[in-house]
């Protein structure tokens, strides 16, 4: 049954996907960069309201009162592609920073930029990098709440991975607090693979980080983070929300 449902997931991702593509073109025409903020949101809702009645996966969110609606980084762990799709819908503004080849798929890709995303070269060096922190000050003063991966790419659940130094870049040119996030969505949704398990993805988000003390102070101070957020005991259901992702 599992790998039925998982199968069925990866159709109706697959079908939600083209529909509601052929809705971007009038989007994309216009260039109106909020309609495609808010035609993002309702895709990412869409999509995790599949995984849940689908797959059988339960979303628990913890510690939403640290989320502001002004400019903030969002220092996230990484397991799945579900980590791409939570905060669509948890913040206001979201703008995630996504590697570059993503802006190159069909229908995806456009949309991406037009709804303010922010794509980084990995391999470009210091020029990325500079691209990379022009873009999000552009973001921090138009009031986005930046989502980051501080580990580029995914990790298995409790894996270690070292952190990528862009954190420290970011978070030293604005004064947006840093707030560290944990989560255990490979557990459901791995990695690799096509395969969903049912189960609760949590998704704990911790206490704004000081970043005035320099690169391996603010990096010890995420990993700790994590390392205690992960440790917390699961919040009982009327201590999470998921209202505001589906």
């Amino acid at each position: 049954m599992t790998t039925i449902r998982a199968f069925l997931f990866s159709v109706y991702l697959v079908v939600l996907t083209l529909v509601m593509g052929i809705g971007t073109i009038p989007i994309r025409l216009t260039g109106r960069r909020h309609a495609a903020l808010r035609y993002a949101k309702l895709w990412s809702r869409l999509v995790l309201a599949g995984l849940t009645r689908i797959c059988d996966i339960r979303i628990e969110v913890t510690g939403q009162e640290h989320l502001l609606h002004g400019p903030a980084l969002i220092a996230c762990q990484h397991q799945s592609f579900f980590d791409g799709f939570i905060w669509m819908n948890l913040v206001p503004r979201p703008a995630y920073i996504i590697k570059a080849e993503l802006t190159r798929l069909p229908i995806v890709g456009p949309m991406l930029l037009l709804a303010g995303m922010i794509p980084v070269e990995r391999h470009a060096g210091a020029r990325a990098l500079r691209g990379l922190m022009d873009a999000t000050q552009s973001a921090f003063s138009d009031e986005r709440q930046i989502i980051i991966f501080p580990e580029g790419t995914r990790g298995l659940p409790g894996e270690k991975q070292p952190l990528q130094p862009g954190i420290v870049a970011l978070a030293k040119q604005s004064t947006a607090p840093v707030i560290p996030v944990a989560t255990d969505s490979g557990r459901c949704w791995p990695r690799r693979g096509l395969m969903k398990y049912p189960g609760t993805i949590h998704v704990t988000i911790g206490t704004p980080l000081a970043t005035a003390n320099g690169r391996g102070a603010l990096i010890a101070a995420i990993t700790t983070a994590w390392d205690e957020l992960n440790a917390r005991p699961q919040a009982s259901s009327s201590e999470s929300r998921t209202a505001d992702v589906l």
